[in-house]
Formats: structure tokens, C-alpha cells, sequence
């Protein structure tokens, strides 16, 4: 009799051996591995077995009218989708804990609901949590709820159902009971949502999973699964009640948009005015260190105020604290500051923000980073209703930037006075010397 097969998989990471180690040769963590026994039968190859096999075909005889795009009946979150809910797509959706994620998953059920069934998978809060939340969101038409974690019963409800959408909250709960019945190890996310993803790719059927997130904000579990799905979508505390959603792949559309929230009693309700969002509302004078910058994300333009601080490095060594831009341009502009202006930033900490907290990472953001630098460590204001935008080189030239006109205008209709651009100044040196004058 043949001797049953045995190995052992690590459950941070996945990687498989013959035999026990301490330590993981792969992702470097100690004492992760668990004996792994395949049951007999398993539905790991009943899956091969059931497989049906199918023929090559040309590209061109391929029927692409089914990949049709439906409303979520949210205009922000179609815009990070591309345009809509593909039918077939799978998304991955992760956040941290209490920033709206489920909140968001009844609402699109809500929109979606009428177009016919929609199914919400529920692993972590029950039936009576699942209607009290949707009494306070005001959503009156049904949604088949689910409280069940085992794939197998998940799997015969939507094969009895067939809805339209599938909502799982949290893909980090569902297990298999031939895996072994503790849910949220590598192997049981990887088996359970691949079995999910089969059916919504067999039936047409958009599903979204709701996933958790580490401490270091990305989603937990294998890294597999952000390539197994079609999309994946991060939820982001912005300023106190501002949520941004942002999309980190999308096979459907592009990954620049950001949809922005507003986090109410009735639920998640979308920004009126999303350009002044970032704008610091004070009274009296602008503070020396501040900037606005005219950035364009995705399809608009949204106007932000960087914030600088210099203060003497402590034990001579000088660092540099961002965590909305990163801190190697922050660096970049500050080198370029100092070898264009004569200008010491060596021997300074730097601290630099964006109000609101979003995250900027887009090229533009270089001038208004320059000035607001200059500004602090000189401790001359930038002049009142002045705009920036514009890309700098390491040789201390102002370079062009995208959609250069549509920031323009954005920041004339928000009421700025002054937009300094590649179009209207020449290098870094003297840009700086006819906004603040000569020091």
C-alpha cells in the first residue's frame, strides 16, 4: 500500500517542502509551517476531473458582446471601475477595519438589487448586523443574505440562486473542511477563492471579495490573489471623513482615477466639489511653508496645499518625514534647491505634507514641493492666490507637465489669481527670485 503523501506549507507565504523547517527559505519568517495531508477525493482534483476540455479558437471568432458593463448606481465608484461593473470581473477590495468597506458593498447592492438577485456572503457579522446597517443606509429593496464560511455550501446557493451580483465579506473567513477547518490560512484563501472566481467566471456573474488588510496596509494573505482577480480596489482614510478608493490593477480600465467619499449617518455619500476638497479654508494670511499645487489624477484636477517644515537635524544627521509623497522627490527637490540657490538643506530635517492625506505621486507636484521648501526655510510667504504646477529637472529646469490647460482653468474658476506654469517662467533660479524677490 502506497504511503500517503505529506508536506508542509507556510502560512505566510504558501512556499511548499517535503519536510519541516524552522525558518521559510522564501518570505524569511520562522516556525510558519503546517503539515499539509490531502484528504482522499479531494476537490482539489475533483475540479481536474470535472474540467471539460476545450479546443483552441481564433481571436477573431471570439463573441466579445457579453462583456458588457452594468452601473453600480455610484458614479465614483464606476469612475475607479473604468466605466462599470464588467460582468464576469472579479474585485478585490481591501481597507483598513471600519473604513467603510461593507458600508460600501450594501450600497452597491442597494443599486444593483434591480436589475435582479444580488447575494451578500457574510463570514464576519451576522443576519440581525447585516439588516440594522442596512435600516440606517435606508435600503429597501432584498438582498439574499448569506452568514455561512464553508465553500461548499456557498458554492450550492449560487448555483441555486444565480444572482446577479456576489458580494463576500471577508474572503479571509471562508474555509474548506478538507483543508482543515481554521479559516484564513494561504491555502484555504487561495482554494476557496479560486473556487468563487470559477463560478463567476462560468456564470458571467461580477463578484466583488472584501478582504482584510496587514498593519503595513496591504491586503493580507497570498499575493497570488491580487493576480488571480481582475481587479483590485484600496479603500483610504483621507481628512477626518473623506475616504478615497483607488485602483491598484483593473484589467478593465485604467488605474489613475480615485473616487472620493464622505463618510455620513446615511453612509458613504459622494464629494460635491472634489477640487476644493484639499484646500485648507483659513482666515487671515497664508502661512510661510504652504503651497497650493493643481494636480491632475486621473480625469480632473484637484487643487492641494503641500505643507513644508525645516528645523536644525539633531546630531548633525539630516532625514527627511512624508509619508503622502515620497520622500526621494521630496530629496530630489530639496538637492536641487540647494545646489541652484546656494541654499543649505543638509543640515535641516525636512517634514513635508498634503492636507487632507491623500497620496500624490504625480510628477507636477515637484514645483509646488520646491516652493513650499523655499518658503519654509526662508520663512517668505508665497504670495496669496498662487497656483503651481510643473515638473523639475535635476539640471534646475521647470519641464511640462499633462493637461496643463485644464489645471489652468481649474485653478481659475477656484478663484486663484496667479498659476505658475512651465508656459510662464523659464528655470528654477529665477522663478524663485520673481516670486519671493531677492532675499
Amino acid at each position: 500500500m502506497a504511503k500517503e503523501k505529506i508536506f508542509f506549507e507556510c502560512t505566510s507565504c504558501g512556499h511548499t517542502v517535503p519536510k519541516w523547517l524552522g525558518k521559510c527559505p522564501e518570505c524569511g519568517n520562522w516556525n510558519t509551517f503546517i503539515e499539509i495531508k490531502p484528504a482522499k477525493g479531494s476537490s482539489k482534483t475533483s475540479k481536474t476531473q470535472k474540467a471539460e476540455h476545450k479546443s483552441a479558437q481564433k481571436l477573431s471568432s471570439i463573441d466579445t458582446t457579453a462583456g458588457q458593463r452594468t452601473g453600480s448606481g455610484i458614479p465614483e465608484v464606476d469612475r475607479v471601475l473604468g466605466g462599470g461593473i464588467m460582468s464576469g470581473a472579479t474585485v478585490l477590495v481591501g481597507g483598513e477595519p471600519g473604513i467603510g468597506k461593507s458600508t460600501l458593498m450594501l450600497q452597491i447592492c442597494d443599486s444593483v438589487a434591480k436589475k435582479g438577485s444580488v447575494l451578500y456572503i457574510s463570514g464576519e457579522e451576522s443576519a440581525s448586523q447585516l439588516k440594522m446597517r442596512a435600516d440606517r443606509l435606508g435600503i429597501k429593496k432584498d438582498i439574499d443574505v448569506l452568514c455561512e464560511t464553508e465553500i461548499n455550501s456557498i458554492l450550492k446557493q449560487i448555483e441555486r440562486i444565480k444572482p446577479v451580483l456576489i458580494i463576500t465579506d471577508s474572503v479571509q473567513t471562508l474555509f474548506n473542511t478538507e483543508l482543515g477547518m481554521v479559516a484564513g490560512t494561504v491555502n484555504q484563501i487561495k482554494f476557496c477563492s479560486s473556487e468563487l472566481i470559477d463560478r463567476s467566471k462560468l456564470y458571467d456573474i461580477p463578484l466583488f471579495l472584501v478582504a482584510h488588510v496587514t498593519k503595513e496596509g496591504n491586503i493580507a494573505g497570498p499575493k497570488v490573489l491580487e493576480h488571480m482577480v481582475d481587479t483590485v480596489l484600496y479603500f483610504e482614510h483621507g481628512a477626518s471623513d473623506v475616504r478615497l478608493l483607488r485602483a491598484a490593477k483593473n484589467r478593465f480600465g485604467a488605474i489613475d482615477e480615485i473616487g472620493l467619499f464622505q463618510m455620513a449617518e446615511n453612509g458613504l455619500n459622494q464629494v460635491d466639489e472634489p477640487a476644493s476638497l484639499f484646500l485648507v479654508k483659513r482666515k487671515g494670511e497664508q502661512p510661510s511653508g504652504t503651497c497650493t499645487a493643481a494636480v491632475y489624477e486621473g480625469s480632473r484636477v484637484l487643487m492641494m496645499e503641500i505643507q513644508a517644515l525645516t528645523v536644525p537635524a539633531k546630531g548633525g544627521l539630516s532625514r527627511v518625514f512624508s509619508e503622502k509623497i515620497d520622500q526621494r522627490r521630496v530629496s530630489r527637490v530639496a538637492a536641487v534647491l540647494e545646489k541652484q540657490l546656494s541654499l543649505r538643506f543638509s543640515d535641516q530635517d525636512i517634514y513635508v505634507n498634503v492636507a487632507g492625506g491623500i497620496k500624490v505621486n504625480e510628477v507636477g507636484i515637484d514645483l509646488p514641493i520646491a516652493l513650499a521648501l523655499y518658503s519654509a526655510r526662508t520663512g517668505i510667504q508665497v504670495p496669496a492666490n498662487t497656483a503651481c504646477s510643473g515638473e523639475i529637472s535635476l539640471a534646475g529646469e521647470i519641464m511640462p507637465v499633462a493637461h496643463l490647460d485644464r489645471r489652468t482653468k481649474t485653478a481659475v474658476d477656484m478663484g486663484f489669481k496667479n498659476f505658475i506654469s512651465p508656459e510662464n517662467t523659464s528655470g528654477l533660479k529665477e522663478s524663485i527670485k520673481n516670486i519671493f524677490g531677492k532675499k
